[in-house]
C-alpha cells in the first residue's frame, strides 16, 4: 500500500498541469518521497528479512527527520537528541553539548572535560558526574587532564581512593551530583528540556541554547539578589 501510494504520487507528479497553486503541493512531494522511500526500504529490511537496520540508516520521523534514537537501558527508547551538560557550584549551565547518534555516557566524559579546557583555559579542579560515566579508563584519562578529584556518582568497581583524595571530599562531590539532578528537573519542567516544539535541526539547537540562556539569566538574578 505505501509503494503504491508512492507510484500514485509519482504519476500524479507528471499529470497535474502546472499552476502557482502546485507549487508548494510539488515541493511537499519532493521533500517527503525520498523518505517515504527510506521508511519503506527500513521497515522491508527489519520485518520482512529479519535485518539489524543501524540506527544511523533509520527515520523515526517524516517531520523532523534529523531525530535520533535514545536508548535510556530500563527507561526504554525515546526520540530526539542526547544533551550532555556541565554545571557548576552557582548552578549556572557551564557547557551544553548536542550530541549526535546516542552515544555512551562514559565516552562523553573526556570530550567534556576537553571542552571545558577550551572554554576556561584550565581543567576543572573537581568533577562529580553520573554513574553512567564511569570507567576506570575516563578516571585515569580526567586525572591525566589535571582533575585532581574525579567522583562518579555510582563507583561502578573504582575505589574511593582512586577517585578522590579523601572520603569527605567524595561524599561531597557525590552529595553535588545528587543536587544537579534538581537542576535537571527544572530544565525540564520550567524551560522546556523535556519537549522541542520548534521545527528543524537549527531550530532544535536554537531551542536548547535559548532555554539555557534563560536558566541562566534566572540563575545570575538569584546570586545578585544574594
Amino acid at each position: 500500500m505505501a509503494r503504491d501510494t508512492s507510484e500514485r504520487l509519482e504519476f500524479a507528479l507528471t499529470a497535474v498541469p502546472f499552476s502557482i497553486e502546485c507549487i508548494g503541493w510539488k515541493a511537499d512531494i519532493d521533500l517527503y518521497r525520498p523518505l517515504f522511500a527510506q521508511v519503506i526500504n527500513q521497515c522491508e529490511r527489519r520485518v520482512f528479512q529479519k535485518e539489524k537496520v543501524p540506527a544511523s540508516e533509520k527515520i523515526v520521523s517524516i517531520f523532523e527527520p534529523h531525530t535520533d534514537i535514545i536508548i535510556k537501558g530500563s527507561r526504554g527508547t525515546e526520540y530526539g537528541h542526547k544533551i550532555s551538560l556541565a554545571t557548576g557550584r552557582s548552578g549556572l549551565l557551564l557547557d551544553i553539548s548536542i550530541e549526535k547518534g546516542n552515544p555512551a555516557d562514559s565516552d562523553r566524559l573526556m570530550p567534556m572535560i576537553e571542552r571545558h579546557k577550551q572554554h576556561y583555559g584550565k581543567a576543572p579542579h573537581q568533577v562529580a558526574a553520573d554513574g553512567g560515566y564511569a570507567s576506570r579508563k575516563g578516571l585515569n584519562e580526567a586525572k591525566a587532564a589535571g582533575v585532581d578529584d574525579m567522583v562518579f556518582h555510582k563507583k561502578c568497581g573504582l575505589q574511593v581512593e582512586e577517585m578522590a583524595k579523601s572520603r569527605r571530599v567524595y561524599r561531597s562531590l557525590r552529595n553535588f551530583r545528587a543536587g544537579v539532578e534538581a537542576n535537571i528537573s527544572c530544565l525540564k519542567r520550567v524551560f522546556g528540556f523535556n519537549r522541542c516544539t520548534w521545527r528543524g535541526l537549527e531550530h532544535f539547537y536554537a531551542y536548547v541554547w535559548s532555554a539555557a540562556i534563560a536558566c541562566n539569566l534566572r540563575a545570575l538574578a538569584r546570586i545578585a539578589l544574594g
